[in-house]
């Protein structure tokens, strides 16, 4: 199995060390510092690992089931502690798909699914969101995708890049669409609990028999740097699956990251955390909202929850030029184009990040460079 890179990647990869003067479209919450966590840690903990589970700290997956709203639906034991939601999405994705298998997922959407599950060799379908209702998932497309023979759906939830949220209802209908299929539903879930627009979508781990949630502290916490996420599923054996697969790849969690993941979604510092990154978002969205308004040929649909959404381009504007010229000087700013979505015309914008990223200057300069598109050489 030969992993080819996607555009997503190619592009970071590309640009780690340009230095840019801004950010435009930051996918994290704040990060927190180190010195915030350090009073509750015992500098009597050993560095081996945790002694205790392979699954991951007992206290950890209790704390993960709580912020999903799994409790009483799912136990302790039906959650793995993963190296993030990326570890987690391969395990299972490497587990459950084969040559020859049938999988369908998104776009835009993650593209790590697609990515390994060509490298596997699997047949895929891909659905396309429809921007022109709000990035919606068309579900007639999608039962019309999923055949008796498809092993795996693949879907993030809120959509990663759009921040379109599938409500419970419709929640419902892709569960019955993969029921009837005998498929596994996964679900990546990492901006749930950053909603802009009504109450958290229920976590697939506790709608389907087959269905499992990945998530991470990474994007609402800001903790990306903890590698630390989880995958939920009620199926032991699917669990046992991903356990053994790990086992022959990174084998356990990093201890320091499971310990502070630990102390990050206690009660006491959960919400207070969630609290200040809606705060932020909510502030920065309506920022964009205005800048977006103001700016002639460029429009977005307002994503509904998460940290990033799409913009789309003035006719004519390829979105991984604009990027790179508006990476290189006199303009000095970061933004990731469409592109790495499949996304040509369109440019990923974001409210995360905090004061670090600059965000008004970078704003002034995406208008500055969209003011003088056709004139610069």
């Amino acid at each position: 199995m030969k992993v080819r890179i996607h555009k997503l990647f190619q592009y970071l990869l590309e640009t780690t060390e340009a230095s840019p003067e801004a950010i435009v479209g930051f996918s994290l919450a704040t990060s927190p510092k180190l010195k915030e966590f350090i009073g509750d840690l015992d500098p009597e903990l050993p560095l081996d690992w945790n002694n205790r589970s392979f699954l991951g700290l007992p206290e950890l997956r209790g704390h993960v089931l709580r912020q999903a709203g799994l409790e009483g639906v799912c136990t302790a034991d039906d959650v793995l502690i993963t190296a993030g939601a990326a570890e987690a999405n391969y395990l299972a994705i490497r587990q459950l798909v084969g040559p020859g298998d049938h999988m369908v997922t998104e776009t835009p959407g993650w593209p790590q699914a697609e990515v390994l599950g060509r490298a596997i060799g699997a047949q895929i379908s891909v659905i396309a969101r429809d921007e022109a209702q709000g990035w919606r998932l068309p579900m007639d497309r999608l039962a019309k995708a999923v055949t008796p023979g498809t092993r795996l759906i693949f879907l993030s939830n809120p959509n990663n890049p759009t921040g379109r949220v599938m409500d419970a209802d419709e929640l419902a209908e892709v569960v019955a669409i993969a029921r009837r299929a005998g498929a596994w539903l996964l679900v990546d879930e990492v901006y749930a609990g950053l909603e802009w627009e009504g109450p958290r979508a229920p976590s697939i781990a506790g709608m389907y028999e087959r269905g499992i949630t990945t998530g991470s502290v990474s994007k609402a916490l800001g903790l990306q740097g903890l590698r630390t996420g989880w995958l939920i599923c009620r199926d032991r054996e699917m669990l046992m699956d991903a356990v053994i697969l790990r086992e022959n790849s990174s084998e356990i969690m990093n201890i320091m990251g499971e310990v502070i993941a630990e102390i990050a979604l206690r009660d006491n510092r959960l919400g207070p955390a969630l609290h200040r990154a809606r705060a932020e978002g909510l502030a920065n969205l309506a920022r964009l909202d205005a800048f977006i308004a103001a700016t002639p040929g460029l429009d977005w649909v307002r994503p509904q929850a998460g940290l990033i959404g799409l913009a789309r381009l003035p006719d004519g504007i390829d979105s991984e030029a604009f990027a790179r010229r508006l990476l290189a000087a006199p303009w000095r700013t970061f933004l990731l184009p469409g592109s790495a979505y499949g996304q040509h015309g369109h440019i990923r914008l974001g409210v995360g990040g905090g004061a670090s990223v600059q965000l008004e200057v970078g704003l002034e300069r995406v208008a500055g460079l969209l003011a003088t598109w056709g004139a610069d050489p």
